[in-house]
């Protein structure tokens, strides 16, 4: 499979969003651990502390609300704003040093997580335009791999900086990596043209990219195969500490096992643009499905170098359907819609996640985690299903197109 990622590299705006995904990734993927950390230290309460992601995650359910947002204004101005309102806010956190203050923490993290869905819709319709589009798909394979890259290497570093000088250092070293986030943003050369004056009410205009999804032939099995999966993977994360009891390792052997993912995660992302230019999103889609089911099944094998290879081809195989996803999101979405039908896709993928860590951690207490891993695979196999028959039905669709195809947000 040839790459343009050279190219890529050689592209001013789109080496400038690259370098801004690594400097924000940085900072957000250590603060994501220190914040829960943090709320321990100073409670000693578990509940508490996983209330930090529910703050950063709950925002995510209204999407299609935050997303008008990037088809009402202009997208630079708007990701730049996204950018400082956190960097700001997370100053504040200068002033929790006790119980009692932790209330200002989950408030800053729940405007934190509802920055970055504005931020994510605005992104993902400014690449569109700032981006050429034969090179998006090997640039947004460059963008997970730099995401995923940064959740290797910040939790460390900021559970480092948390254990040398506290929680606020982390929260700086956040709002700094915000602040140079925000420079590289705003030395991008876009043309953005004023949107035209919203038509309807906020509840039209919401729902707008809601019936662009569901209308649409080839969007609707992608974004529902994109949450089925990520159902899926929760269920399948709710097992992990499960599974390393089955391997007979201490907890700890988690991060190794994470890692591993995290690897394969950020191999796939350094191929997913020639991919896509090969395969086309569905079967892309589809295969990398295959290939995340396959390996929780195989979860069920109480073996030290299986455990290893699964998690690598579950990191593989997991962004596969995602990338494909929003691939098609920008490029069959008009312009006008990109902000919301992105926002919308990305609630519709990411909020099941959420829900099969719960479905899962109540199935852990009951059932065998080797009946559990086994029954999985085969579940979750049947997302890959629908993509299938539909190539099946229009075979040369996507196989036949440009490589501007290859555009995942």
């Amino acid at each position: 499979m040839t790459t343009t990622l050279p190219r890529v590299l050689r592209d001013r705006d789109a080496a400038l969003y690259l370098t801004a995904a690594v400097v924000s990734g940085f900072g957000t993927s250590a603060l994501w651990l220190v914040s829960g950390v943090w709320v321990k230290d100073l409670t000693g309460s578990d509940g508490l502390a996983a209330l930090c992601m529910l703050a950063l995650w709950a925002p995510a359910l209204a999407g299609p609300l935050l997303g008008t947002l990037a088809d009402r204004t202009r997208r630079k101005p708007l990701l730049i704003g996204a950018n400082l309102l956190p960097a700001a806010l997370l100053l504040t956190l200068f002033t929790v040093d006790s119980p009692d203050r932790l209330w200002l923490l989950f408030a800053v993290l729940f405007v934190y997580g509802a920055a970055g869905v504005v931020h994510d819709a605005a992104e993902s319709a400014l690449v569109a335009s700032a981006v050429p589009a034969p090179l998006r798909g090997d640039f947004n394979g460059l963008r997970m791999t730099a995401t995923e890259g940064m959740k290797l290497l910040a939790p460390p570093a900021g559970a480092a900086v948390y254990a040398a000088y506290g929680g606020a250092s982390v929260a700086l070293l956040d709002a700094v990596t915000f602040v140079a986030a925000t420079g590289l943003y705003a030395g991008l050369r876009v043309r953005e043209s004023r949107p035209e004056p919203p038509q309807g009410g906020w509840r039209k205009r919401t729902a707008e990219g809601a019936r662009h999804l569901w209308t649409h032939p080839r969007l609707r099995p992608l974004v529902l195969a994109g949450g089925a999966t990520m159902l899926c993977a929760g269920l399948n994360g709710a097992l992990i500490y499960a599974v390393i009891d089955n391997l007979g390792h201490a907890p700890a052997y988690a991060g190794v096992l994470y890692g591993v993912q995290g690897a394969g995660s950020v191999v796939i992302g350094l191929l997913s643009g020639a991919a896509l230019r090969r395969l086309g999103e569905r079967r892309f889609a589809a295969y990398g499905i295959a290939l995340a089911a396959v390996a929780a099944g195989l979860r069920a094998v109480p073996s030290d170098p299986v455990a290893l290879a699964c998690s690598a081809a579950i990191g593989a195989g997991l962004p596969c359907v995602l990338v494909a996803a929003l691939t098609a999101v920008q490029r069959e979405t008009p312009d006008a819609l990109l902000g919301r039908t992105a926002a919308t896709a990305n609630t519709l993928v990411f909020t099941p996640n959420v829900i099969g860590l719960a479905a899962g951690a109540a199935l852990v207490e009951l059932f065998d985690v080797r009946l559990l891993s086994a029954v999985l695979g085969p579940v979750w196999l049947l997302a890959a299903v629908p993509l299938l028959r539909q190539r099946a039905a229009s075979p040369s669709r996507t196989a036949t197109r440009s490589p501007s195809d290859a555009n995942p947000a």
